[in-house]
Order: structure tokens, then C-alpha cells, then sequence
């Protein structure tokens, strides 16, 4: 079976994500994620916001595609993560996006939440590839992935980016939909670091390959993000760099949740980075200053699409 003929079979039963919704995706149907199986995108830009050996001074080629296989309460992106922004387009147009990204000096090619498009993206990654792209690929992910779908991109990703966002699975439950999402994360970060191994820098500082795991302090929920950077910590040791971000942001949506509804504070922050310290965590990113701005929020205009 070719890459063709699998691409298509997924799509008909759709199966690339946890959620495992079964629909025909080929013939315009949507499951959880939002979209059928035409390509969407809703950005194409360089992206300073970043960690700094991914953006760097020149930026990250982000690339924003739009639905969502998690579906997260507090979502910042959710115009585009229901699949309701974005333009739909091809997969030349695509391999297109990630050379004009090239030419524009980035840094490397971003993938924000690309896996309702596995198939596809993978193809053009080994489209691009064969026609001279040579900068770094990012996979930036939810972390709700398939392990199993994940080889897809052996050998195509140098660079991991998910989140880890949850080792509480009634947490998952309540603002993801997501109960298994702790299993099904550490399933997907085990393939992820398996496949590009250690971390590799360039005499810039630049990430060449290797996993940041990204982690979101949400307000209120200190212990659990203890217990995420301890599995992680525990786990990968410094063969992972872990990025502890405060910059959740309060959206409508959770105008009434008795958490949710406000931002981390100072204190909750510090006391997560002490325990980062007490680990004997390393390798690791902080935020510092106003994070929790939504002007760090792009504008999913269409930009470079």
C-alpha cells in the first residue's frame, strides 16, 4: 500500500487520532477535530513567540492549521481549532508555504497542530525535502496524538514540540474531553523522543533536533503541574528540555469556572519553578514579565496562505 492509497484509508474511517471518530473525512464528513480531509490552513508566518532557540531573532516559520483533536476549554487559537477559520488548500500550495517560509530567513518550519492532517503533511514534508527544503521541522502538538500515527513522520520531524497538559486524568476530563489523555500523551512522547533522541544545538543556539515539552500552569492546579514536570523529569532526565509556560490566558469560556476565570499568579508560578529547582531540572525554559496578554495571540487572518 502506497502513502496515497493509506492516506486514504484513514480518511475514510478516520483513525488518526484518539478520539478514533470513524468518519469518512473523503466524502466532506467531520468528527471531533472539525474538519474533513482538505488541508486548512489559517496562518503562514514567521512566529517570534516562541522558546528562544526555536524563534530565535529571525523567527519560526509557523504554520497554523486550523482544527483540533483535543478541544480544549481555555483554547487561545479556538477561531481556528473548531476548523472555522482558515483557507482550505492543496498540498503543492502547501510545500509552497514551507519554501516561501524558507525564503523569508525562518529559523525552521513550525507544524502548529497539524495531526488531523498527519497524512498529508507528511507527504509534503517528503514532497519539500526532495525539492531542496533543508531548515529544520518542528512538530508543535497538543501532545493528544497516536503514537502509532506518529511514525508516520520518522525520519521527516527533527524537532518535537507538544504540550504536556495534564497527569490528572479528571482534569483532562473536565476542560479536554480528554480522561486518557495522560496515557495517551506519555505513549506519544516516548515515540517522539525515540524517533530524534537527544537534544542538538547549532553554534547559534538554535534547536537542531531533540523534544521541548511544553507544560501550561493553569490557575489553581500547582499539584498537578508538579506531578507533570515530575513524570517527565523522572522519565527523560536532560534528554528532554521542559517549558513552563504561565501565560494562560482567561477566555469567555471559562467566565465561570472558580479557576479558570482568572490568571496564574505570581505566587502559584515561582512555586512551580521552585519545584522545578528542588527536581534537579536543568534544562528548562521560564516566562518571564506580562505573558498572559492575548496580543501573544496571533491574528488568523490568512497571512501567508
Amino acid at each position: 500500500m502506497n502513502k496515497t492509497d493509506k492516506m486514504r484509508r484513514l480518511m475514510k474511517m478516520c483513525s488518526l487520532c484518539p478520539r478514533n471518530c470513524g468518519v469518512n473525512r473523503l466524502e466532506g464528513q467531520k468528527g471531533f477535530c472539525g474538519v474533513d480531509a482538505e488541508i486548512m490552513v489559517a496562518r503562514a508566518a514567521l512566529h517570534m513567540w516562541e522558546e528562544p532557540c526555536i524563534s530565535g531573532k529571525e523567527g519560526s516559520g509557523a504554520v497554523f492549521f486550523s482544527g483540533c483533536s483535543l478541544g480544549c476549554g481555555f483554547c487561545q487559537n479556538r477561531r481556528i481549532s473548531r476548523g472555522q477559520s482558515g483557507k482550505k488548500i492543496s498540498l503543492e500550495h502547501l510545500v509552497e508555504l514551507f519554501f516561501n517560509l524558507q525564503e523569508q530567513k525562518a529559523n525552521n518550519i513550525n507544524l502548529v497542530t497539524a495531526g488531523q492532517f498527519l497524512p498529508q503533511v507528511a507527504a509534503a514534508l517528503e514532497m519539500a525535502k526532495e525539492q531542496g527544503l533543508h531548515i529544520p521541522i518542528v512538530y508543535n502538538s497538543s501532545g493528544y496524538e497516536r503514537a502509532e500515527a506518529l511514525k508516520m513522520l520518522d525520519g521527516l520531524v527533527d524537532i518535537y514540540l507538544p504540550d504536556f497538559k495534564y497527569m490528572d486524568g479528571e482534569l483532562a476530563r473536565k476542560y479536554s474531553h480528554a480522561a486518557d489523555y495522560p496515557q495517551v500523551a506519555q505513549a506519544a512522547l516516548r515515540e517522539m523522543v525515540q524517533q530524534v533522541g537527544d537534544v542538538e544545538f547549532d553554534s547559534r543556539g538554535m534547536m537542531k533536533k531533540g523534544v521541548i515539552v511544553r507544560h501550561l500552569l493553569l490557575p489553581g492546579h500547582v499539584k498537578d503541574s508538579k506531578n507533570v514536570l515530575k513524570y517527565l523529569y523522572e522519565t527523560y532526565g536532560d534528554r528532554i528540555y521542559i517549558s513552563m509556560m504561565n501565560q494562560y490566558t482567561p477566555m469567555p469560556a471559562m467566565k465561570d469556572d472558580p479557576l479558570l476565570s482568572r490568571r496564574v499568579t505570581d505566587r502559584e508560578y515561582e512555586r512551580l519553578i521552585d519545584y522545578a529547582i528542588s527536581l534537579g531540572l536543568d534544562n528548562g525554559f521560564i516566562q518571564e514579565g506580562e505573558t498572559a496578554k492575548e496580543s501573544f495571540i496571533p491574528e488568523f487572518d490568512g497571512e501567508g496562505v
